[in-house]
């Protein structure tokens, strides 16, 4: 089983979105010292509370300031864009880091609806729901393999080939599971989204159709992970993101508020400290409790990979807790 890191780059409330994307190359130098296996950066729009608006833009600052780590968005959400830009960005990004650049898709907005329509080029009306043949157009214009037929053949003069990203889909429903079987792409499922994940990734591993992408199936599952010296101290780190999702749940967009803050809202509402709304999953406790539950989740989906996602306060603390984690398993495993 190999450790990566999905990264959110939460802005600190009184901070800046600028110093929390400096805070991700740092944070990326930090896991690939620690031996973690690829760094991904996710896509959010219009939140006060998380900076990366853009992969893309992201992904050559931390590949410049690494060298072993494979850097690759987590993901970019493709009914934005243009199959064709995503495909010259990222063959871009392939030939500058050869070998080392993925390319994780998702189909969600990221965004609220009004943003989402924003982001549209064409306001008119709405975008078609055609995520399939929008993959399918990006697939092609990778691998070189666009139908003669087709309207926008010859078009695609990647800069970056030979070398091309490794796509990935990316999803917490049952169908993209489906759509990852069927166009033989490596799958990565967001637990810390949706719990209950492990049926569609069974489904994915037995439906898988080998292709010119990948010959066998490959499977991650992110999920949520703070790790402290001891449980007390994870809760109290966990309290900051716990705000968070309670605020977005009333309608409310906030930047990641201090711990102080946190407990200090968590018990005015009568919060648990060690819940999550919507039953969501998450990892917190020492760095035995958390390897225990990472452990457990690979099994429940067994996946080839484990992505750490978390949102804290304190920059030094999220470093301590990848830290912790890459301490524990070292004790344990080998391959990271």
């Amino acid at each position: 089983m190999r450790l990566s890191v999905l990264d959110q780059s939460p802005i600190p409330e009184g901070s800046t979105g600028g110093q929390a994307l400096r805070n991700s190359v740092d944070l990326a130098q930090h896991c690939e010292r620690l031996g973690f296996h690829r760094y991904w950066v996710a896509e959010h729009h219009g939140t006060p509370g998380l900076a990366d608006a853009s992969p893309e833009v992201l992904i050559g600052p931390i590949a410049q300031a690494t060298k072993t780590l494979r850097i690759g968005s987590g993901g970019v959400m493709l009914p934005h864009y243009s199959p064709l830009k995503v495909a010259e960005t990222f063959s871009m990004l392939a030939g500058m880091f050869e070998g080392r650049i993925d390319l994780g898709l998702g189909r969600a907005p990221g965004s609220d609806a009004r943003t989402a329509f924003a982001l549209q080029r064409d306001r008119r009306q709405g975008s078609p729901d055609d995520f399939p043949e929008q993959l399918d157009e990006l697939v092609a214009y990778l691998y070189d393999r666009v139908p003669e037929d087709h309207p926008f053949v010859n078009v695609a003069k990647l800069a970056g080939r030979p070398f091309r990203p490794e796509p990935w889909l990316l999803g917490s429903s049952a169908q993209s599971g489906i759509w990852a079987a069927q166009f033989g792409m490596p799958y990565c499922f967001a637990d810390f989204i949706n719990p209950n994940g492990s049926a569609y990734m069974q489904r994915y591993r037995e439906t898988f159709e080998p292709s010119f992408i990948s010959a066998r199936y490959y499977s991650a599952v992110a999920c949520w992970v703070i790790c402290a010296e001891t449980d007390e101290d994870a809760q109290r780190l966990a309290s900051s993101h716990r705000m968070m999702m309670d605020m977005l749940h009333r309608g409310r967009l906030i930047a990641v508020p201090s711990v102080e803050t946190a407990l200090a809202y968590l018990k005015e509402n009568n919060l648990p400290l060690d819940g999550m709304p919507q039953g969501r999953r998450t990892i917190v406790g020492s760095p035995e409790k958390v390897r225990a539950g990472v452990e457990a989740l690979a099994r429940e989906y067994e996946a080839n990979e484990v992505m750490l996602v978390n949102i804290m306060f304190d920059h030094e603390a999220r470093k301590r807790s990848y830290e912790l984690v890459a301490d524990a398993f070292a004790h344990s495993t080998n391959d990271m």
